[in-house]
């Protein structure tokens, strides 16, 4: 392979590939709306302490992953590693702390990490996400994550796909787990990798979350949360599960879910499957008390997710079908003015329409198979002339002579949508008057 090819852990988005990409997107957003999300979009760098701060200085997204950059001014600046922490920076930013909360945001773009490139991870990936912000309660927790299991079976991808939710508690209940880990860990300190090691000091709960083999021995026997909760802490949790069974959602419980970083609390959740290999988690989130604090803005209890649209994509079981115009086809340069009106007003109806800009006949159908057009408009000397076109079915071959008013009904017993207005007929009849009276 010659020439110059995408960075590694990079790829371009072409055909399929993007069609199952936009699929994501668009479907998300749908169902985000139903939610009552407003989308927000926030630059794709960030000030480094935005991440720095907010992330936690022993999460691997900062401590081995993130892409840092000075800039000519001398500033620290970092491509974002993912989505919440520059909308919570939005929230502060813009003055958006102080009445009509909580927000409801939806977002999707691409985040960036350095990480080694496998199946389903790159270094330029893209995600969508939801955030619930300025929420205290445990409906919340539950209505965003009934909107990831919409997206979820809107997508066609729920089978063997199930959500693993856990508590993490209030800061009492963390702080006498923490207590309880530190004791277990420190007694098989010698067996922990050195990720864990460095963890054991800062923040032990991270080592629930270590992808090392050895590290996962430990952990399979170590302490849950469950005889650490507070009352409150239980009971908020138990609220959220009912709620789920009210929303219809199914889920398992795993008490050894954490999440990756450093900013959650409370409720912690995964939705996850067994068919992309190691990669099993599609979406991830939980409730976050602090983060809007660390912008600068005041307490701001919230909850949300974010989900992998490359790891989502590649579940779909079948492609998005790509866009099947109608070709517009004049078979000689006399009858180009003809095909070029008519060409236009499909467009302008909302019926994709594509003219060749060259070729004779034969060429110009040779072009429409390639686009895959479900039906030709063949326009000659003698249609112009009797105010009449030619239309091919190119599923099956066959084709008819149809005046103006027969076009639609052609077109769409060819499978093609009609989404015209009733007007562009008179548009259409009315362009073969105007070519008559120049030819």
């Amino acid at each position: 392979m010659s020439g110059m090819q995408p960075v590694r852990g990079t790829r371009d988005l072409i055909g399929e590939t993007f069609r199952r990409h936009q699929h994501v997107i668009d479907n998300a957003r749908h169902v985000s709306n139903l939610y009552g999300m407003e989308e927000w979009a926030t630059p794709i760098f960030e000030s480094t302490s935005v991440f720095a701060r907010s992330l936690g200085e022993t999460s691997d997204v900062v401590s081995k992953e993130m892409y840092t950059f000075e800039d000519r001014g001398g500033d620290s600046l970092t491509l974002r590693p993912e989505g919440t922490a520059g909308v919570c920076r939005a929230l502060v930013s813009n003055g958006l702390t102080q009445g009509g909360l909580p927000r409801k945001v939806f977002y999707a773009g691409p985040m960036f990490r350095y990480e080694r490139p496998q199946k389903g991870r790159f270094r330029q990936f893209h995600q969508i996400g939801a955030e619930v912000l300025g929420a205290a309660e445990p409906l919340a927790d539950a209505e965003v994550i009934a909107m990831g299991w919409q997206i979820i079976q809107q997508l066609g991808i729920d089978d063997g796909v199930v959500l693993e939710i856990n508590t993490l508690g209030d800061t009492p209940s963390r702080d006498a787990y923490r207590t309880a880990l530190v004791s277990y860990f420190q007694s098989h300190a010698a067996q922990l990798s050195a990720d864990s090691q460095a963890r054991l000091e800062k923040n032990p709960m991270r080592i629930l979350d270590s992808k090392d083999e050895g590290d996962k021995k430990l952990v399979a026997a170590a302490p849950t949360i469950d005889e650490h909760l507070t009352p409150e802490a239980r009971t908020f949790f138990e609220k959220v599960l009912g709620y789920l069974d009210q929303f219809g959602v199914p889920y398992r419980r795993n008490p050894r879910i954490v999440r990756g970083l450093d900013y959650y609390s409370h409720t912690a959740f995964e939705f996850v499957t067994d068919r992309l290999g190691a990669q099993g988690t599609v979406m991830g989130g939980g409730r976050y008390e602090g983060l809007v604090q660390e912008m600068g803005g005041p307490s701001t209890p919230s909850v949300g997710w974010a989900a992998g649209v490359e790891r989502l994509a590649e579940l779909l079981a079948e492609s998005p079908e790509a866009t099947r115009p109608v070709a517009v086809i004049p078979v000689a340069e006399a009858q180009e003015g003809a095909a070029l009106a008519l060409t236009q007003m499909l467009r302008q109806g909302g019926i994709p329409a594509e003219i060749a800009y060259k070729g004779n006949l034969k060429k110009r159908m040779e072009r429409a198979n390639k686009t895959g057009a479900r039906a030709a408009v063949i326009i000659g000397e003698s249609e112009v002339a009797e105010g009449v076109y030619v239309v091919r079915n190119l599923q099956d071959g066959s084709q008819e002579r149809v005046d103006a008013s027969a076009l639609l009904p052609a077109l769409a017993a060819a499978g093609v949508e009609d989404a015209m207005l009733e007007q562009m007929m008179e548009g259409i009849e009315a362009s073969f008057e105007d070519d008559d009276q120049t030819a």
